[in-house]
C-alpha cells in the first residue's frame, strides 16, 4: 500500500511546542483550554497555529514552514505573546516541562472529540496517565532519505533527551530520572523507539500491517520518538521534553536541524549512515532518561562508551560548518550553555532542595523562566 510522502526540496523547519495550563495561585493543572480558546478567538480571531490537545490542561503552539531556527523561534515567541495575556485573564499561566511535579492524573479532563475518546478507550490507565508535554521538530527531507535519517538519528537520541530533560518529579516524588516523560510515553501502543527500515517501502509494509490489523487507523497514530511525517514531507523528532526558555528552544531546534541536514549531506555523498544495534539504542535512551547529562552512552557496535557531555562538545564542533550554512551558528552555540547552567531537570531539583521540597515553588520557577 503506497503512502504518499510530500517531498521537501529544501531542509525546511517546523516546531510544535506543548504547554500545560497551571492555576496562577495553586500552581496545579487547570482544565481551562476550552475557555482559553474561546477568549483567544474573541480577542484575536481564528488562530490556526494554536491547537487543542488530548487533555483540557494543554495548548500547543506551532510554527508555519520556516527556513531557519531564528524564524521558527521568532514565530513561537509571537504566539507566546498572543496567548499569555489571554491566559492571564483566566487566572492561568503557561508551564513547559516534561511533566508536572504534583498534579493528579485523575483530575485531568479529556478534550472532546472522537479521536481522543477512542485513544483513551483503547489505552485506558496508561492513556489517562499521560500528563506529559514535549517539543516536536520537523525537518523537510525527500522520501528516499526519510527512513535512513530516522534510523541514524537514534545515535544522537541521548544527546537531545539529556539536554531537554525536564521531568524528574512525578506525583509528588523525585523519580530518580532526568526524564520520567520518556519512560512513560513509550507505554502507549506504537510509541517509543522506531523500528529500523532501510527504505520507504519497508515502512509502507509496516504501516500496511498496522492498518490491516486495526492497530492504527491513520498513519500519524504511529507515535515513534522519531518518525516520518508523510503529509508534511518531514522527519519529525519527538524526543525532547518540554523546555521552559526560548534560548533552550533555539539550541534544541538548531541542533536537530543541523543533525538532520548533516545526515542528508552524507547520503547525498553516497555514504552509509552510522547506526547502532537496537539494544544499544534502547540502553542509551534509558541512560539519558535516568542520568541526563551525566550518562555514559554507547557510541558504536563495538560497545565503546563515553560521557555524554564530552561527546556533545565534539558534536558541536563537527556540526559547526553545517550550522554556518543554515544560518544558526549562534543558536547552535547555545547548546553548550545548557550543561553550564544546568539542564531543566537539574534546575528543578535545585529549587526543590532549596525550598525543602516545595513543589509549588518548582512550578513557580518553571513559569518564571518562561
Amino acid at each position: 500500500m503506497p503512502i504518499d510522502f510530500h517531498d521537501s526540496p529544501a531542509p525546511t523547519l517546523g516546531v510544535e511546542w506543548e504547554f500545560a495550563l497551571v492555576d496562577a495561585g495553586t500552581r496545579d493543572l487547570s482544565n481551562t483550554a476550552s475557555e482559553l480558546f474561546a477568549l483567544l478567538h474573541e480577542r484575536h480571531g481564528e488562530q490556526p497555529r494554536i491547537h487543542r490537545e488530548l487533555l483540557r490542561n494543554t495548548v500547543e503552539l506551532t510554527t508555519g514552514i520556516c527556513t531557519t531556527t531564528g524564524e521558527a523561534v521568532g514565530q513561537l515567541g509571537e504566539l507566546l505573546d498572543l496567548v499569555r495575556p489571554v491566559a492571564a485573564e483566566l487566572g492561568v499561566d503557561l508551564y513547559s516541562a516534561g511533566t508536572h511535579p504534583f498534579a493528579e492524573w485523575s483530575q485531568a479532563q479529556l478534550t472532546s472529540g472522537q479521536r481522543y475518546e477512542e485513544l483513551i478507550a483503547r489505552t485506558q490507565w496508561w492513556g489517562r496517565q499521560m500528563l506529559i508535554w514535549g517539543v516536536h521538530v520537523h525537518v523537510g527531507v525527500r522520501r528516499e532519505h526519510a527512513m535512513p535519517v530516522v534510523s541514524a538519528l537514534l545515535k544522537w537520541y541521548p544527546h537531545l533527551l539529556a539536554l531537554s530533560a525536564s521531568s524528574p518529579i512525578w506525583a509528588g516524588h523525585d523519580t530518580g530520572y532526568a526524564s520520567n516523560r520518556a519512560m512513560m510515553f513509550q507505554q502507549l501502543p506504537t510509541a517509543g523507539l522506531p523500528f529500523a527500515f532501510d527504505d520507504w517501502e519497508g515502512f509502507e509494509r509496516y504501516a500496511h500491517d498496522l492498518l490491516t490489523t486495526g492497530v492504527i487507523e491513520e498513519i500519524d497514530e504511529i507515535r515513534w520518538d522519531v518518525r516520518p511525517a508523510p503529509r508534511l514531507g518531514t522527519v519529525e523528532v519527538r524526543i525532547c521534553d518540554g523546555v521552559s526558555t526560548l534560548d533552550e528552544m533555539r539550541a534544541l531546534v538548531a541542533l536537530t536541524h543541523c543533525l538532520v541536514v548533516s545526515l542528508v549531506d552524507r547520503l547525498e555523498r553516497g555514504e552509509t549512515l552510522p547506526s547502532l544495534p537496537p539494544w544499544h539504542v534502547q540502553e542509551n535512551k534509558w541512560r539519558a532518561a535516568r542520568y541526563g547529562l551525566d550518562a555514559w552512552i554507547i557510541l558504536d557496535a563495538d560497545s565503546s562508551e563515553r560521557l555524554l557531555r564530552d561527546d556533545l562538545a565534539d558534536l558541536l564542533v563537527e556540526l559547526a560548518p553545517v550550522a554556518e550554512r543554515l544560518g544558526c551558528s549562534e543558536e547552535l552555540a547555545l547548546v553548550a550553555e545548557i550543561p553550564r547552567r544546568g539542564a531543566s531537570y537539574q534546575r528543578m531539583r535545585r529549587v526543590a532542595e532549596r525550598t525543602d521540597h516545595d513543589l509549588v515553588a518548582v512550578v513557580d520557577a518553571v513559569v518564571r523562566e518562561l
